[in-house]
């Protein structure tokens, strides 16, 4: 038999091994469906789309270089990196996925199933799309009003409880550490001075 591995799938700079035989490209939009009282129809409201979820259906089989099971393993090492705790954004090359505009995957899945009457492992494979997600900083505002800090430090100290504001005001005491400085006085400065950092 002659047998000749597919091309055609790289993921995370590794060609996917054994012959593809299928891939599935699949896109929604996200529409919700409103309720209006009194109205057997139901309006739809278009709100975005869907990650595209991408599934490849793989047959490997043993080759003179490798067996089925050796290049199981290459995909698995793709799928989770040993010592990975949580799946990371991954490249992908493929014709399918670049019309579509994707170049970015999250390794969703992995199965196989090996036959017995079959000296095959079918193995199927499941991605999901990654648009990472931006997040704008916006500088905080001010309360406009041309209050001072002292003022806010009022406001809030009247927002507290009578007796909560009793204790802030009362000695509280201090750290060890501050007292140990405090009745060394000098001495016990200089020894912190010198510490090594």
């Amino acid at each position: 038999m002659i047998y000749v591995e597919d091309q055609l799938v790289k993921v995370n700079g590794v060609v996917l091994p054994g012959l593809i035989k299928k891939i599935e490209v699949k896109g929604a939009a996200k529409i919700d469906e409103q309720e209006v009282e009194g109205s057997a129809t139901k309006p739809k409201q278009a709100t975005g789309y869907e990650d595209a979820k991408i599934t490849v259906e793989l047959i490997l089989d043993d080759t003179p270089t490798r067996t089925k099971y050796q290049a199981l393993e290459i995909i698995l090492a793709i799928f989770r990196k040993p010592g990975q705790t949580v799946p990371q954004p991954i490249p992908i090359v493929c014709e399918d996925t670049a019309v579509h505009s994707i170049d970015k995957v999250l390794f969703k899945g992995i199965s196989h199933v090996a036959e017995s009457k079959k000296e095959q492992l079918a193995v199927s494979l499941e991605f999901w799309e990654y648009i990472p997600q931006t997040v704008k900083a916006t500088k905080a505002s001010g309360s406009g009003s041309g209050t001072s800090d002292s003022s806010k430090d009022k406001t809030a100290s009247s927002t507290l409880s009578e007796d909560y504001q009793n204790y802030l005001d009362t000695k509280r005491g201090v750290s060890p550490a501050s007292d140990a400085v405090t009745q060394a006085g000098s001495a016990g400065l200089q020894r912190v001075a010198d510490m090594p950092f």
